[in-house]
């Protein structure tokens, strides 16, 4: 059995913890990482179909969810998202703006996997992959641990970087909560993040003809708490098992059970006049077909069906009209759940950040244990963010411990 003397154990090779890893690797600490999958920084390769959304110009704390999101102004404030960008300048890695602020690699994510992992080696960070930790405790005031290679490992410091439980087909789990609550720290409750929604087998049945349909749509929420109310503007797509696409993706981290969302799928637009600019112009044209000026021609059928409008627009009244702007333009619809965290982007919830120090991510009431990326309570928008908060907090870790 070997054993080794480290300053810095870092439980999990994503974003978040080789950020970590390189900062302090280059405050001359001697770090250790491991981790239990095949290869570094999986959930960076596969995001952004490919090419890595991996941060956001517009990121601020108001992007941000979680029982206490000011707790993230910190960490995101010293290290932001100009200061990310000039790492993947410095690493020449070519990016574009695509809408809302949002940054990809002209390339692969591979990329970003590469630059953090060659940062890694440059401050003499030691990588385990294939790895996991098998014992735990504290010793003194430090850590042993057992790791599954055999080796038994004494850490002054132990960061976990484990993130949450999204995408569990490439090893997610909820260890960083287990943790947490060994130590008597509180996890906040837990639920799927930036998932598709999904709808009841009648409702579905109804719809069936509009999968694949998509528009620009504003979505909004419409909880009894209004500390939840929120409204994206973006892609919404229709589906067989209920809705997806960005505006709904977005929507579902401020979703609950029981609760309806409301549609605009001609947000802008006042649907009601532009029907009755047609009947002026045209009243023998059938009303399915003004509608599907407006918006696809299976949603405009869908409508006029759902709402039991036929005939040409010379036949029907301002009133009639009026109820097909409302069916357009506020279709408030209950979701019955989400696809869960087969698909969902993040976890909403984590590690309780009353718990944390929001300057250098460490828990208050043990010394040496640091919690940092998705694992704690901080979830952002769809678009870059939740890659920044892994940057930010793994940076400010990596300079405390």
């Amino acid at each position: 059995m070997s054993r080794a003397s480290v300053d810095v154990l870092v439980v999990g090779a994503g974003a978040a913890g080789m950020m970590c890893a390189v900062e302090a690797g280059r405050r001359g600490r001697r770090v250790l990482v491991v981790d239990h999958a095949a290869r570094p920084g999986e959930k960076i390769r596969i995001s952004g179909g490919g090419r890595c959304n991996f941060t956001n110009l517009g990121c601020g704390p108001a992007n941000f969810l979680g029982e206490n999101p000011r707790f993230a102004t910190s960490a995101l404030r010293r290290f932001t998202q100009h200061d990310f960008v000039k790492r993947v300048d410095g690493a020449g890695i070519a990016w574009h703006e695509k809408t809302l602020g949002q940054l990809f690699c002209d390339g692969s994510a591979k990329q970003v996997v590469a630059m953090l992992t060659h940062d890694m080696a440059e401050a003499a960070v030691d990588l385990r992959m294939k790895t996991s930790v098998d014992r735990l405790s504290r010793s003194g005031d430090g850590w042993s641990v057992g790791l599954s290679d055999g080796s038994e490992i004494a850490a002054a410091a132990l960061v976990v970087a484990t993130g949450g439980k999204s995408i569990p087909k490439m090893g997610a789990t909820g260890w960083a909560y287990e943790v947490a609550r060994r130590f008597d720290i509180r996890v906040t409750d837990t639920r799927p993040a930036l998932v598709p929604l999904t709808f009841e087998a009648g409702l579905l049945e109804t719809l069936a003809p509009l999968a694949g349909v998509a528009v620009d749509a504003r979505v909004a929420s419409a909880p009894a708490d209004k500390g939840r109310k929120a409204r994206f503007d973006e892609a919404m797509l229709f589906t067989h098992r209920g809705l997806s696409g960005p505006a709904v993706l977005q929507i579902s981290s401020y979703w609950r059970e029981g609760e309806a969302i409301v549609a605009s799928m001609a947000p802008g637009l006042d649907v009601f006049a532009a029907l009755k600019a047609a009947r002026a112009d045209n009243g023998r044209q059938a009303v399915h077909t003004a509608l599907a000026h407006i918006v696809p021609r299976r949603l405009a059928e869908h409508v006029c069906a759902r709402e039991g409008v036929s005939g040409n627009l010379a036949d029907l009244s301002d009133k009639v009209l009026q109820r097909l702007d409302q069916a357009i333009n506020a279709w408030s619809v209950k979701p019955v759940g989400s696809e869960g965290y087969r698909t969902a982007e993040v976890t909403l919830g984590g590690i309780d950040t009353a718990a944390l120090d929001q300057q250098t991510m460490q828990a208050r009431a043990v010394p040496g244990l640091f919690f940092i990326g998705e694992a704690v309570d901080v979830t952002g928008w769809l678009g870059g963010y939740n890659f920044q908060w892994a940057w930010s907090s793994g940076w400010a870790a990596g300079q405390a411990c």
